[in-house]
């Protein structure tokens, strides 16, 4: 990012030298900044393309499988509810079920976690994205 920034600087400096007339130079700055963020969006373009024709797959293990994974971690975390009826009930017995929950969440591996993250993130900037190019309901 810095050097892109030192990039449009130094080329910006020249442009100043080089075009005598102020209205040209804008243009001629504005047409740079142009590029330069078009050169930036291209990569984040082509991941949302390729989520989006996940989500349009005719497969549909392919097309429900950030849904399903979603609704299994939402699952997961609703757990709370009933664990917390139990615990006003029986605190001994929900004490245990948490320790024996927590000790298998600990046991799954840092990259189980990372990979939720990231789905759960370009599951949702992909809809946006439809939603936002009117593609999506």
């Amino acid at each position: 990012m810095a050097n892109s920034e030192a990039l449009i600087s130094s080329v910006s400096a020249i442009i100043d030298k080089i075009i005598p007339d102020a209205a040209s130079r804008d243009q001629a700055k504005l047409e740079l900044l142009r590029l330069e963020s078009a050169r930036e969006l291209k990569p984040l373009k082509a991941r949302i393309s390729a989520t989006l024709a996940e989500s349009r797959a005719d497969d549909p293990w392919t097309r429900r499988a950030r849904p399903a994974f979603l609704y299994v971690m939402y699952a997961v975390i609703l757990w709370a509810l009933p664990m917390g009826l139990l615990a006003g009930l029986d605190p001994a017995a929900a004490r245990a079920i948490m320790t024996a929950t927590s000790a298998y969440l600990n046991g799954l591996p840092e990259p189980l976690y990372a990979l939720f993250g990231t789905g759960y993130l370009g599951y949702t900037a992909a809809r946006q994205w439809g939603k936002a190019r009117g593609t999506d309901r």
